[in-house]
């Protein structure tokens, strides 16, 4: 029997292997949203990665201009689905900078409180859900406890916890609650100590730390060459806000302050969304400080307000105006116009082209998260299997409006 021979190079001792190709979704539990990733892995390592959109698409533009102009904000609560009132807002002040119309006063502060009310809303289940598909159960439950005082407010304000079809052209659907104040100011201080729980336990934990420190980062010029807006654009330490650099509503009115990161990791972009939480928190309380307790929260304008519904069943003009404005619609001037307001996940753009009728001539809508999710490749690329989890999440891709 002849020895063995021992003596083998190196390239004798490495098996043949090939690149193991994985699906990652569409439907698995932490895509947040529909969202297919075709990977191509060198052990654990991504060594390609193909993200694909589309799985929710659900054609939001072109139903938009199958309607009246005031039959899109049930469609627009249904694009970011976790703050739907600034989608309201957002569209809301599209169709009036089209019409040349102001809302009242009180009906911008109203606005600006709802709506931050909603952006709270979202950081926590953003936050919440980050912390969860790293294994930190107990703030996600303290998270979502917070996030049901916010609905609970938002129920009270307008009937429903989650999709409201609260917005008007014009204004509002009714004015606030003689209790809407007092409201605020008791959930505010139990929010941010829920929220201020959910840190002490995060952010003294090594592993949570480890799991988003050096993660996913991204530069600031990458993230503005990407089209990046809001949180995502903010960890890298550009201080972009719409609600400063082109105040709306009565954003220039009070104080607060556009908080940044540095690095554009898993980590800033957790610590930017607490950051802007307590600041939104701050605005809410200007706001209840400064709205008026009396006066219109829509104007006193035919052509785009409801009358109300008292006179409606009692006189024959409102009758036929509320008549007009829900079978044919606000009679929108020829014209197009594009509004921005700051979302959840940054800037909320709406394109609207109107030719005169009470139907939209086109619709179109700028996402956050469309560009945001198209950066999420160069994110993943280089990284472990295990990252793609908390990277996704500090992302906040919301499907419905990813997939408009």
């Amino acid at each position: 029997m002849e020895p063995i021979d021992l003596d083998l190079d190196e390239a004798e001792l490495e098996l043949p292997s090939e690149p193991m190709h994985l699906n990652l979704g569409p439907s698995h539990p932490a895509m947040h949203g529909t969202v297919r990733i075709v990977l191509e892995l060198s052990g654990e390592t991504i060594e390609k990665a193909d993200v694909q959109i589309g799985y929710l698409h659900r054609g939001f533009e072109k139903m938009c201009e199958r309607g009246t102009w005031a039959q899109v904000f049930p469609y627009a609560d249904r694009l970011n689905y976790v703050s739907p009132m600034l989608n309201n807002v957002g569209y809301a002040l599209a169709v009036e900078k089209l019409c040349d119309v102001a809302v009242p006063e009180r009906c911008q502060w109203y606005r600006m409180l709802l709506g931050e009310l909603a952006r709270i809303s979202d950081h926590l289940t953003c936050n919440g859900a980050m912390a969860m598909e790293l294994g930190a159960f107990t703030p996600f439950l303290w998270y979502v406890k917070a996030r049901e005082m916010v609905w609970d407010i938002l129920e009270e304000e307008t009937g429903a916890r989650l999709t409201h079809s609260f917005g008007r052209i014009g204004g509002m659907a009714s004015p606030p609650t003689a209790g809407l104040k007092d409201m605020c100011r008791a959930a505010i201080p139990a929010i941010l100590k829920l929220v201020e729980e959910g840190e002490k336990m995060l952010l003294k934990n090594r592993i949570f730390i480890d799991r988003l420190e050096n993660i996913g980062a991204i530069s600031q010029a990458d993230a503005i060459a990407l089209g990046w807006t809001g949180p995502c654009l903010r960890s890298t330490g550009c201080a972009y806000d719409v609600r400063k650099a082109h105040p709306y509503l009565k954003y220039d009115e009070v104080d607060f302050d556009v908080p940044v990161g540095t690095k554009g990791d898993n980590l800033d972009r957790f610590l930017v969304r607490l950051a802007e939480l307590r600041q939104s928190a701050r605005i809410i309380l200007a706001c209840c400080d400064r709205m008026p307790d009396e006066g219109p929260v829509s104007v006193d304008d035919p052509r785009f307000s409801y009358p109300p519904k008292s006179a409606v069943y009692e006189t024959i003009e409102a009758t036929i105006q509320h008549f007009k404005l829900v079978m044919e619609g606000a009679k929108v001037p020829k014209g197009e116009v594009y509004s921005y307001t700051e979302g959840g996940n940054g800037e909320l753009g709406f394109y609207l082209v109107s030719d005169g009728t009470g139907t939209p001539h086109r619709v179109r809508i700028r996402p956050p998260c469309f560009q945001i999710t198209g950066g999420l490749q160069s994110l993943i690329v280089g990284g472990m299997l295990s990252d793609i989890v908390p990277t996704f999440g500090s992302l906040n891709m919301i499907g419905g409006e990813c997939d408009h």
